[in-house]
């Protein structure tokens, strides 16, 4: 009955206390207490919120329930990103690996995608033999050797926030404060990390849509992370429209890939790279101030060191690198099909939302978490908000093996655009930084 009672109290909005977490957590994970009645303390947690010594304690519960990757041993200070989800969002392929490159340890751990946000995880999986499945000592030895490890969610690691997570799924309890923020700084606590940078993603396209709550999460994030011992620096960036210009697992990859190669891209993904990279060499100590992180990174993109330590991470951890080297390699969809604009003059807007729901109907995503993927499926665009087009020139082309999801998604594929005779307003990519001294404002945190 004491399992009851808990719920019932969180469910009357009265804080828990540690005891009362720990003893529900624990005995969750050992199987002592069934679904039903997890279930129904994440909905009152939805619903009622929790305080930040509830949220530390969820936290650290979450954390002793499983194994932790121990770097106390070098003097190096790990680094981490991680991103509260979006569409087209591929920044940790580019990011991970320029870090590493500019002097950065970075044992990454990521997530799959559902619903209609992608997931690093299933991107690089999408890479034939890569092999995410790294153990706790398998990620330190491979991020001591070449400075980086891309790895999904050990059993051995924080087993409490995989099988919690997997119930918030299904019980439309994501978007909640205090699970998000548990759920991510107890994985980045496990993983050893001793600074932290968050891409918080505001708009159509992020899970929370309103600067109110992103701003909100961001602040939480941060301060569950100092609790930790972490540096915890929050970016609230821009999800209005898809990052750069493909959605979907391979197409991503190989933007990616090109991008590195080519030392260009979408400007948008470089942008946000060079601040996110750039913000993780301050605060871990490799440059004192962005602007020199912003420099060095600038430089391992254009002169090809990023790109030659991805096809390192690849080759580390059994993929297939004659397709990263040479792209064509890799087996096209067997339907494509381009949409061309119905009019001339300015994209106004490009519904991030709906292009992800859309990929993810292709098969790019999961709608339940056992879904199969469809990795070539997605959307490849070729003209982004604020550009200017004409009638019948290609705004884009949709991809997937399927034929029949392909056609049931093709009449309303132009409803993720808004058109305009004169052009947008630009909004910033970057909005603010959150930080344990309070908010700043990009550009000056730049000179920090």
């Amino acid at each position: 009955m004491r399992q009851v009672k808990i719920i019932e109290k969180k469910q009357r909005g009265a804080p828990l206390t540690s005891d009362e977490i720990r003893s529900f957590i624990e005995q969750y994970v050992e199987g002592k207490i069934p679904d039903y009645q997890m279930s129904a303390l994440l909905m009152a947690i939805y619903f009622q919120g929790m305080n930040i010594d509830e949220t530390v304690c969820l936290t650290r519960v979450m954390l002793d329930s499983g194994a932790r990757v121990d770097f106390s041993d070098i003097p190096n200070k790990c680094v981490d990103k991680h991103s509260t989800g979006g569409v087209g969002d591929k920044l940790s392929l580019i990011v991970a690996p320029t870090v590493a490159s500019c002097g950065g340890m970075v044992p990454m751990i990521s997530g799959r995608g559902l619903g209609h946000t992608g997931g690093t995880l299933d991107k690089l999986e999408s890479i034939p033999g890569f092999n995410v499945n790294l153990s706790p000592e398998q990620i330190k030895n491979q991020t001591l050797s070449i400075g980086v490890a891309l790895a999904g969610q050990d059993a051995e690691l924080v087993p409490a926030d995989k099988k919690i997570y997997s119930l918030r799924d299904v019980t439309a309890t994501v978007r909640s404060l205090p699970l998000v923020a548990s759920s991510i700084i107890s994985k980045k606590a496990a993983e050893g990390v001793e600074a932290l940078v968050l891409d918080v993603k505001i708009g159509e396209g992020a899970i929370f849509k309103d600067e109110e709550t992103t701003e909100s999460l961001a602040k939480l994030l941060v301060r569950v992370g100092e609790e930790f011992g972490i540096e915890t620096v929050a970016l609230l960036t821009d999800m209005n429209q898809p990052l750069g210009y493909a959605v979907g697992n391979w197409l991503e990859v190989k933007e990616c890939v090109e991008l590195m190669n080519d030392g260009d891209g979408a400007q948008d993904l470089l942008e946000l790279n060079r601040a996110l990279s750039a913000t993780m060499l301050k605060i871990c100590q490799v440059f004192p101030t962005v602007a020199e992180g912003m420099d060095e990174v600038d430089q391992v993109i254009a002169n090809g060191n990023s790109y030659r330590k991805f096809l390192e991470i690849v080759k580390a951890q059994s993929g297939d690198t004659s397709v990263i080297e040479n792209l064509d390699l890799y087996p096209k969809s067997s339907n494509n099909r381009e949409l061309l604009s119905p009019v001339s003059g300015y994209i106004s807007d490009i519904n991030a939302r709906m292009c992800g729901e859309l990929c993810m109907e292709l098969g790019a995503g999961r709608k339940k978490i056992d879904d199969e993927l469809d990795y070539g499926a997605g959307v490849l665009l070729f003209k982004k908000k604020g550009d200017n087009i004409e009638k019948g020139e290609p705004l884009l082309m949709l991809s997937a093996e399927s034929k029949s999801k392909l056609e049931s998604m093709w009449e309303n594929i132009i409803n993720i655009y808004r058109f305009d005779n004169s052009p947008p307003d630009e909004s910033p990519l970057i909005r603010k930084v959150v930080h344990s001294r309070g908010e700043t404002d990009w550009d000056d945190f730049i000179k920090s």
